[in-house]
């Protein structure tokens, strides 16, 4: 009996081995002036969150709050890299994987930023 169930679950293995390989997707190359346009759409998108953190709108509200309104205002950027790579035939899965990666990155630096500025108004440092 454990033999039968041994030889079942080592096909039902080798099957799904061979559904994963057909989705992956096959190395491309970027070319040199996608890569520059990304890196400039990524620059845009810093800028964007930079310029708006100082804003006095959000130094009346909570870090959290602050921080998710910041984002929302820069998201276009980010679609904008989204609709380059698809362009260039990149999965959505991986463009996708990208973008959210540097969402988070930016969310929790962004978020460390208010966090220290709502600190240092709370201590009086700063008006």
């Amino acid at each position: 009996m454990k033999q039968l169930f041994f030889i079942v679950m080592l096909l039902f293995t080798a099957h799904t081995f061979a559904a994963e390989e057909k989705t992956e997707w096959e190395n491309t190359t970027l070319s040199d002036d996608l890569i520059k346009k990304i890196q400039e759409a990524q620059y845009q998108y810093r800028k964007c969150v930079a310029e708006e953190m100082p804003k006095a709108a959000y130094r009346s509200i909570e870090s959290r709050t602050a921080t998710s309104q910041i984002i929302k205002q820069c998201e276009p950027s980010l679609s904008k890299m989204r609709e380059m790579y698809l362009a260039e035939k990149v999965p959505g899965v991986i463009a996708d994987r990208h973008l959210k990666q540097m969402r988070i990155k930016t969310i929790r630096n962004t978020l460390q930023e208010m966090m220290y500025a709502e600190a240092a108004r709370k201590a009086g440092q700063q008006k």
